[in-house]
């Protein structure tokens, strides 16, 4: 067997007011497979996402990735880790804040000091893969909210994560750019983890599906199974669209 991309074992965690976010959380997400992680607000969910690239240590447990345990008290560790795991946050404007596309798309693998010519590479690659190439050297505040998505997704991308964790990436987008968000991230060869209360989006871009509730993870299957227990939804308050059918 291959080592998974994600391992969790027995993660617990609880914030310094005494909240208890998490109780012995168990998962294992295999290299290439898409993920989403759904629940309702409350759940726990970011608090889990906060763990995968060390934002938050384990306080019980552990993570891993690509079979390595997150220390974050090993800062070189830490720094290899945020490298495997791309977090591209709900909101694009809290990722972009250089001049241009193309500075915040080479800000990452600049702090990995490398060359002029694999950065500029990196940037021109990211940019391909997410269909705003011949943006790079506009201001980001000027591109659309859809496009400035894309442009958060380049970032993570540049550089060269093997996870890429999306936090609610169909929110506030228009159909046209949900359509196209979708199309860049089922062409992407990548593990994939997304954070969503868009079940029809989790439907169409990730095979399998788990609900966090109170901490802990509540289900785990196939996504179209998942979906269509009707019982299990309404018991986590989750809801398909009406009309939507699986």
């Amino acid at each position: 067997m291959s080592t998974p991309s994600l391992e969790i074992s027995e993660l617990a965690f609880a914030y310094p007011d005494g909240h208890q976010a998490l109780y012995g959380v168990d998962l294992k997400v295999g290299s290439g497979e898409r993920v989403a992680l759904l629940g309702p607000n409350g759940a726990g969910k970011t608090t889990l996402v906060m763990h995968l690239n060390g934002i938050h240590g384990a306080q019980h447990g552990s993570v891993k990735i690509d079979g390595e345990a997150i220390d974050t008290s090993d800062k070189n560790l830490l720094r290899q880790i945020r490298g495997k795991v791309g977090v591209v946050f709900q909101d694009p404007d809290d990722q972009l804040f250089m001049p241009t596309v193309a500075e915040d798309v080479a800000f990452g693998p600049k702090n990995l000091e490398l060359s002029d010519e694999e950065v500029l590479s990196r940037v021109n690659q990211s940019l391909a893969k997410v269909g705003m190439l011949e943006y790079k050297n506009r201001p980001p505040h000027h591109l659309s909210f859809g496009q400035r998505r894309r442009v958060a997704v380049a970032t993570v991308l540049a550089m060269n994560p093997s996870i890429l964790v999306l936090d609610e990436p169909s929110s506030n987008l228009d159909p046209a750019s949900r359509r196209e968000l979708a199309e860049i991230l089922t062409s992407l060869e990548i593990t994939l983890i997304m954070v969503t209360h868009d079940l029809p989006y989790a439907f169409e871009l990730c095979e399998r599906a788990l609900i966090l509730a109170d901490g802990r993870i509540v289900a785990d299957d196939a996504t179209r199974k998942v979906l269509s227990d009707r019982e299990l939804l309404q018991r986590y308050r989750l809801e398909l669209p009406k009309g939507f059918s699986l």
